[in-house]
């Protein structure tokens, strides 16, 4: 895992106020450069190239810049809330973090300012004509960026806020998630198979806030323990919502309250959880999305399986990139790898209990299941035979017609008796 310093920097530059504030600060460097060099300018030459006109095109930028940023974030606020509304609140954190949304907001807010800090300057007169060449010159290069922005702004309005698009930035975001951690499973420490109890000999450290764990810096924990005999058992890990009245970590021996302090640092602790190391939140999401499809205010049964397919691309990835042994970096920190049993679980019981009266979906429930376990055995057959067991239990609580109930038991008993004979 990433250190908590560049973890932090990495979640400012995801901010709107950090991408529009760098256009700014360079919008008005930009507008002030031309003072600087004006003496490079011969003097004839201002007159060849019609810089005069430039103050009224910075008049014609700063009104319309000011228009289109306002009229933009009017655009980027609905759609805000068109993504809470038909996909999931959950899902609004990536919307906002949207790069191409970013760049053009920023892009409008910075020519607005370089047309603002122009106009300024040229009522002072601290151009002269030799500024006024380099001025210009800027200024065309300017209206081009605006023009490139534009186009790329409709063509990006066209799915902005879109289940569909929604929906494929949370598939893209968890895909990102799911590769980092089957390449490193336990985050470099060593497996703890055993995290359902605390370890014999260890004390148990608890934690000083209440909230969920965004990042754990292992390589901080890791120097912390360099010179020390003491092994950790991390029971609080990135997801984890941790209480002051249960453990976030397990240590052998003695235990100082300074050594406590300087371990519990380690952890990051938000309000809500984040998409960047934390897989289960993932798919928590992807099935909010297809259940919130499934409810009878949507009824829309088509979105739910087009989440199950985006589900199972997620998986698949997981179980490719997954490898039974992991590196051990950091052998005096232990760590439980995740359970496959509570991903299933994250996904797919809530997607079967809200879909339960849809036959469509729970037979693409079944095929979903049963091509994880053609592709990796080893890894999802136990869970995908018990969640599609799940299947049949919750069917047969609705008032399915007995041809849509033999098909789906049939599709059942020849996608899953082998793995039920080889389990």
């Amino acid at each position: 895992m990433i250190s908590r310093w560049r973890w932090l920097l990495g979640q400012i530059f995801k901010k709107l106020w950090f991408r529009a504030t760098l256009f700014a600060i360079a919008a008005v460097i930009t507008a002030l450069v031309s003072v600087v060099f004006k003496s490079m300018i011969p003097l004839s030459f201002s007159v060849k190239v019609g810089a005069e006109a430039v103050d009224h095109i910075l008049n014609i930028l700063a009104s319309s810049m000011l228009a289109v940023t306002t009229f933009s974030l009017s655009i980027v606020v609905s759609a805000y809330g068109s993504a809470t509304t038909n996909v999931t609140p959950r899902a609004t954190r990536l919307v906002v973090e949207d790069v191409t949304t970013q760049n053009v907001l920023a892009t409008f807010i910075g020519s607005f300012l370089f047309s603002l800090v122009g106009i300024i300057a040229l009522n002072m007169e601290v151009y002269g004509s030799q500024g006024r060449v380099i001025l210009f010159a800027v200024t065309l290069v300017v209206i081009a960026l605006i023009l490139i922005t534009l186009l790329r702004w409709i063509q990006h309005l066209t799915a902005l806020g879109r289940v569909g698009e929604t929906t494929a930035t949370v598939e893209s975001a968890a895909m990102k998630t799911f590769i980092a951690r089957a390449k490193d499973p336990c985050l470099g420490g060593y497996p703890w198979l055993e995290a359902d109890r605390q370890p014999a000999g260890t004390r148990a450290i608890y934690p000083q806030q209440i909230g969920y764990v965004e990042h754990i810096d292992i390589g901080r924990l890791a120097a912390l323990l360099t010179e020390r005999p003491e092994h950790i058992y991390l029971v609080a890990q990135p997801g984890s919502f941790i209480h002051t009245a249960r453990p976030a970590i397990y240590i052998t021996g003695n235990v100082t309250p300074e050594l406590s302090q300087q371990l519990l640092a380690a952890y990051s602790i938000a309000d809500t959880r984040s998409f960047s190391q934390d897989p289960r939140f993932c798919l928590c999401v992807m099935a909010e999305i297809a259940c919130r499809a499934l409810s009878p205010a949507v009824n829309d049964p088509g979105t739910a399986i087009d989440v199950i397919g985006r589900a199972v691309r997620i998986l698949s990835a997981y179980g490719s990139h997954l490898s039974p042994t992991s590196e051990v970096r950091y052998p005096m920190i232990h760590i439980a790898p995740i359970c496959t049993d509570s991903l299933f679980d994250d996904f797919f019981s809530p997607v079967a209990r809200d879909g339960a009266a849809m036959r469509e979906v729970q037979i693409r429930l079944l095929k979903a299941l049963a091509m994880l376990v053609e592709g990796w055995p080893e890894h999802y057959r136990n869970s995908a035979t018990a969640h599609a067991t799940e299947v049949l239990h919750y069917i047969e609580r609705e008032n399915y017609i007995p041809s849509d109930r033999q098909r789906i038991h049939e599709l059942f008993h020849s996608l899953f008796s082998v793995s039920k004979q080889d389990a």
